[in-house]
């Protein structure tokens, strides 16, 4: 099984086309140009619009800060850290408001011929199954993940770290370790 890392810390900060914020890529598999999968954590520092991205499913999570507000076609939808993710059409493009001020967020997005994404907090003991075309879990805090069962190898992950695989194995994942982390996954298309 090969396991990939990426660092927060490790990914440039790059500035939104409408000034309202950054976002550090962690992730755009399989390769930046035409990615099918991407995952970032942004920091958003104004009220404003998100950008458009046409065919394309996205999850949402707060990480830190108060929380913010999206206006969903559906309505409004209230995002605070510790709520369940958020799953919206990326060509919805909401727009923002900050509760109280800046918030760090993490952002699943998937094109929607790729497969069928999910992002699901992950709680100590929760385990992610196997079968996806692609998975990860990003730690916003240290954590500690097991890999196939009692006995099997123990990934111990720094803070801000994405941790992700895209071979097919049957080797479940558990995190047994870690406060704020994601299970993120590509179901095949």
């Amino acid at each position: 099984m090969t396991m990939h890392h990426a660092r927060l810390s490790q990914a440039a900060e790059q500035p939104w086309r409408n000034g309202g914020g950054t976002t550090r890529v962690l992730l755009a598999w399989p390769g930046d140009d035409r990615w099918r999968l991407r995952v970032s954590v942004a920091t958003i520092a104004a009220d404003g619009p998100f950008s458009p991205f046409p065919g394309v499913e996205r999850w949402f999570a707060v990480i830190e800060g108060a929380g913010v507000r999206l206006a969903l076609p559906e309505g409004t939808a209230v995002l605070q850290p510790g709520d369940a993710p958020r799953r919206f059409d990326g060509e919805a493009a909401p727009g923002c408001t900050l509760m109280d001020g800046a918030t760090q967020d993490l952002n699943l997005m998937a094109r929607r011929d790729a497969g069928h994404a999910g992002m699901a907090a992950a709680a100590v003991g929760s385990e992610l199954g196997t079968g996806f075309a692609w998975r990860g879990l990003y730690a916003a805090d240290a954590a500690t993940l097991e890999i196939g069962g009692p006995g099997g190898l123990v990934e111990p992950l720094a803070a801000g770290t994405l941790l992700w695989s895209d071979a097919a194995d049957d080797a479940a994942w558990t995190l047994r370790q870690g406060r704020r982390a994601w299970w993120l996954c590509l179901e095949h298309a």
